[in-house]
């Protein structure tokens, strides 16, 4: 009886009808039924207007460039008469680059250092970053040290990042972070920036991976140096990261495992996306 009703009340009182037929209703005890037909069939969201409405959520580091320097490289060792050559670092010269260390089972260095570049500039792209490595592949020579900062440099990178192995005593163990020293008129508005970024990095890295700070280098896993070409030609935010001792018998397990280079590379991302939002 209350569908009837509620029909003939429509039709009858037209814009006033709802509040007609809502006292109508009530009176005739009729319930939940005609509550349910009174309400306008148009009410009731479809799932493609819920889908429309949801925000798309955009990738935390779109629009972002970042620089990732893979210490080293394959070929180094080849060819002295390349890497041996002299370049200047602001405040010095020095050679182009160096062969890296190595674990004491011959894992190098230039190779770790290329994998979790990898692994990380995977993870950033994902994240919407542009990712620019500094060298294309694990088997080539160089490029020297001041070059790889100029390419942070020419592309106006937002971060950049140089992955390196350290090869310290085998007694020391744990990371730490490299920040530049102030080379007046040169880095002395980009050194703040700067730092900021290694904390942001060494907060993560430590926290995501669990590696301690350094035991034999640096104060709470951050060291300040201004002999590094990679950091003194550098005019954006740069900072190192020397990410275990691959003497140390227990750095070297993890950086040998590919699921203790991916806890790497995850927790360097963690790192970017603190320091870029």
């Amino acid at each position: 009886m209350s569908e009837l009703m509620t029909r003939s009340g429509r039709k009858a009182f037209g814009a006033l009808a709802i509040a007609a037929v809502a006292g109508l209703v009530s009176a005739c005890g009729s319930g939940g039924d005609s509550t349910a037909s009174a309400a306008p069939p148009s009410a009731a969201p479809t799932s493609a207007a819920a889908s429309s409405a949801a925000p798309t959520p955009q990738a935390p580091l779109a629009g972002k460039t970042i620089v990732i320097d893979p210490g080293h490289n394959g070929g180094n060792a080849s060819h002295p008469e390349i890497i041996n050559k002299k370049v200047n670092v602001i405040n010095a010269t020095k050679p182009c680059n160096t062969t890296g260390t190595a674990t004491n089972d011959d894992y190098p260095e230039h190779a770790f250092t290329w994998d979790v570049s990898l692994r990380l500039a995977k993870i950033l792209r994902a994240k919407g970053a542009k990712v620019i490595l500094t060298r294309k592949n694990d088997k080539g020579v160089g490029p020297c040290v001041d070059e790889r900062a100029k390419i942070a440099n020419r592309a106006h990178a937002d971060a950049s990042l140089a992955i390196h192995g350290d090869g310290a005593p085998a007694s020391g163990h744990g990371f730490h972070i490299i920040e530049p020293a102030v080379l007046k008129g040169h880095n002395d508005k980009v050194v703040p920036e700067s730092k900021r970024l290694g904390m942001d990095l060494r907060n993560a890295f430590h926290q995501g991976t669990g590696i301690p700070y350094s035991t034999y280098l640096g104060k709470h896993g951050i060291d300040v140096r201004s002999d590094l070409g990679g950091l003194n030609v550098a005019t954006v935010p740069a900072v190192f990261i020397e990410a275990g001792n691959m003497r140390n018998a227990g750095d070297a397990a993890k950086m040998k495992s590919p699921a203790g280079r991916q806890k790497m590379a995850e927790a360097l991302a963690q790192g970017f996306v603190k320091f870029l939002t």
